[in-house]
């Protein structure tokens, strides 16, 4: 069952107005896609934030516009860089029984072996890019690392299939790899190449 979430139709016409809606504590939002065109509201920031956390951003949520009831997924939205707000969503309305595409974000478990052996564990990619009908969208994707090996490396075509939706991201792109260590000397050698070199001149002779 989809997430209910309250929303407000907005002006778009007055900049001042937009200002207000944050200064409320809502954020400006857009409304577009299955049976939905470019429909401007505002949705409560701290009610927005407490959905995403306890559902996940890729719950189906349902909204009430001019008493039409859309299903809708957080699409996109804007970060104000300074503050860490957010400031801008769009909300996606979706028709449930069609396939939609989004970003899933990646998990790793288990403790890859070659890590065991003393290796480097690098996650190279956070996120899949999937196809699936909106109730079917994963919150997350376990990658299980735990037979990767020093000079190893998993890509998303070694990714075990799930039938409730299909992964879109190229199968050649690598999600971790597992690097060797470095030796003692390697570490050494780095060091004495970054140390800076006093740059003692030429002594000028003074002029008489």
């Amino acid at each position: 069952m989809a997430t209910a979430l309250e929303v407000q139709k907005r002006d778009t016409e007055k900049h001042s107005y937009t200002s207000k809606i944050r200064e409320e504590g809502r954020i400006p939002a857009i409304v577009y896609g299955y049976k939905a065109s470019n429909i401007p509201v505002s949705i409560d920031a701290l009610e927005l934030i407490k959905a995403v956390r306890d559902h996940g951003r890729n719950e189906v949520f349902t909204i009430n516009v001019d008493g039409s009831k859309l299903n809708v997924l957080l699409h996109e939205y804007q970060i104000d860089p300074l503050k860490d707000e957010l400031i801008h969503v769009d909300l996606l309305a979706v028709n449930m029984t069609e396939e939609v595409e989004a970003e899933v974000p990646v998990t790793l478990t288990g403790e890859s072996k070659g890590v065991k052996e003393g290796g480097v564990l690098q996650q190279v990619l956070y996120e899949l890019t999937v196809s699936a009908t909106p109730n079917k969208l994963p919150e997350t994707i376990e990658v299980d690392i735990t037979e990767i090996g020093v000079g190893d490396s998993l890509a998303v075509k070694d990714i075990s299939a799930v039938n409730n939706y299909k992964v879109v991201t190229e199968g050649e792109s690598i999600v971790a790899t597992v690097s060797a260590p470095r030796s003692a000397e390697e570490t050494v050698v780095d060091t004495e190449a970054k140390e800076p070199v006093a740059d003692h001149g030429t002594a000028e002779e003074p002029v008489e």
